[in-house]
């Protein structure tokens, strides 16, 4: 029985070819009887190319984000709460070429956002920190001459008692000190250079970068942890390399 019913279908459909090949001959088909596939969509390749460019965005995005967040775990004592919202316009910044000319940092203050703080002790050294001020932006700009800085208890109400460490006197030259892209300007504050006695009650440092032209709110605060003396504290000008820094430091009062 299941032979005579495969013989029947397979007339059958024998049958219904030869019919649609002729319709297809007479309405101007190929010799095979078969419609040729034509190009694809350009809606349909326009889309998938699109798709593929905003994954490559989320990527690059994501991964610039994690390359932020582990550059903020370097040093021992730090504060980079605005470096993830400037590191990634200041890359894109950067990769479309930006003024790093000394004349252009004199004459365009160093923004608050375009910058990255770090605090962190001296390597050999029991009573001197380093101040480290990173431009992550894409143009060089200018900052004062030496960081605001004042010590003092961070659960105080009232900082008007904070202690202001000695700086070189006898200021001039430079309306400003340049600080290119992806570098940085460092100071060095030594809390008590005679190393004798001194105040138990400063936990705490505060730095603005450029107490000329930022606003106090720009100010961070670094925990100096517990049993720190301070007396007499000394602070040098911004220079280049911590060596530099020391040696301005040691001029100060």
């Amino acid at each position: 029985m299941r032979t005579l019913r495969t013989r029947k279908h397979t007339a059958a459909l024998g049958a219904v070819t030869a019919v649609l090949a002729l319709a297809l001959t007479a309405c101007g088909g190929d010799d095979t009887g078969t419609k040729s596939a034509g190009p694809a969509s350009t809606g349909a390749s326009t889309t998938a190319s699109s798709g593929s460019e905003g994954t490559s965005k989320t990527d690059g995005a994501s991964k610039g984000t994690d390359s932020e967040g582990t550059s903020k775990t370097d040093g021992t004592v730090q504060h980079t709460g605005t470096s993830k919202k400037t590191g990634t316009s200041g890359n894109s910044a950067a990769s479309a070429g930006g003024n790093t000319s000394d004349s252009y940092a004199y004459k365009h203050p160093c923004r608050s956002s375009d910058l990255s703080v770090r605090v962190y002790p001296r390597e050999g050294s029991a009573t001197q920190h380093v101040i480290e001020i990173n431009n992550t932006g894409a143009n060089s700009c200018g900052l004062s001459y030496f960081p605001q800085v004042s010590l003092g208890a961070a659960n105080a109400s009232d900082h008007s008692g904070d202690i202001r460490p000695a700086v070189p006197g006898g200021l001039g030259g430079a309306p400003a000190y340049p600080v290119k892209p992806k570098t940085a300007a460092i100071a060095v504050i030594d809390l008590n250079p005679a190393g004798k006695g001194g105040v138990t009650w400063v936990n705490e440092m505060n730095v603005l970068p450029d107490g000329d032209h930022m606003a106090n709110a720009d100010t961070q605060n670094f925990d100096l942890g517990p049993d720190v003396k301070v007396d007499s504290p000394k602070l040098g000008l911004y220079r280049s390399t911590v060596a530099e820094a020391v040696s301005s430091m040691q001029s100060a009062g």
